[in-house]
């Protein structure tokens, strides 16, 4: 129960990662609040956690409509009187039009980085003079394994998603004297619905040959990191971003290749 009773802001989160999110903060005692443009949706699985003994609610908030994060963060400070954290978990990525640099029109280039950024910066602006007010709280904002390794596509979101990371150290610096602390988790091939679902199994095979940890990771490993860094185990933490990818990225280029060779002559 190591956030027993704090008050706790989702966004995007139905499903997948977000959805990780909520569960594992309710699970730790946590007042939820999902933040989702599907409110029925939200109203659903919202009454699904609370028939299993959480305290888990719903507020409206649309990546499209940029005023919404700042009516969010309002509703719940009307109904709680605070935001004791904040999971900005939203990102988005249109994969026909978002190419690389050569192919990609300008328009959806900012259309993307435009959204993931505001996604993260018009909630913690909205959510700060609170958290200021009641001596602190915790912002956790979800980058990608893409942010930090350079992509041969996408390269609208992987911009984004790296901005992300660099807004969030400025924030950390700029917010710890209010005992407010920023930090990311930057997830790897994670198994959630929208990945299942429009990636091909030859795609995820050739992903994972190249994570040292042989699998794709699951949403609640995620929502693992998520939750270290929103409970006080992390009181002394800000600025600092956890990749929870099985290690990709993390050796050579190659590193598929030595490791077959290598497995190869121990046969």
């Amino acid at each position: 129960m190591r956030l027993k009773d704090k008050v706790v802001v989702v966004t995007a989160s139905t499903r997948g990662i977000g959805y990780a999110c909520v569960v594992a903060a309710a699970k730790e005692g946590a007042i939820v609040y999902m933040a989702a443009r599907n409110i029925e949706l939200a109203k659903t699985k919202a009454e699904e956690l609370n028939d299993q003994g959480y305290c888990v609610r719903y507020v409206f908030n649309d990546a499209s409509q940029k005023d919404s994060y700042k009516t969010m963060i309002e509703e719940v400070i009307k109904k709680e009187g605070r935001v004791d954290v904040l999971v900005n978990n939203f990102g988005t990525s249109n994969p026909k039009t978002d190419l690389d640099i050569a192919n990609t029109k300008y328009e959806d280039f900012i259309e993307t980085v435009d959204m993931n950024l505001a996604s993260v910066f018009l909630s913690s602006q909205a959510v700060l003079p609170y958290m200021r007010k009641q001596g602190g709280g915790s912002i956790i904002n979800i980058s990608s394994i893409g942010g930090q390794i350079p992509d041969i596509a996408r390269i609208g979101y992987a911009v984004s998603k790296d901005a992300i990371i660099y807004l969030s150290k400025n924030m950390a610096l700029q917010e710890g004297r209010h005992n407010i602390r920023v930090n990311v988790v930057c997830p790897g091939q994670t198994a959630t619905d929208a990945l299942l679902n429009n990636m091909s199994s030859e795609f995820q095979a050739f992903f994972t040959r190249h994570t040292p940890i042989q699998r794709m990771g699951k949403p609640e490993e995620v929502a693992d990191a998520v939750m270290y860094f929103a409970s006080d185990l992390a009181a002394y933490t800000t600025g600092q971003v956890i990749a929870v990818s099985g290690g990709f990225g993390m050796g050579t280029p190659v590193f598929a290749d030595l490791a077959d060779m290598s497995a190869d002559k121990k046969h």
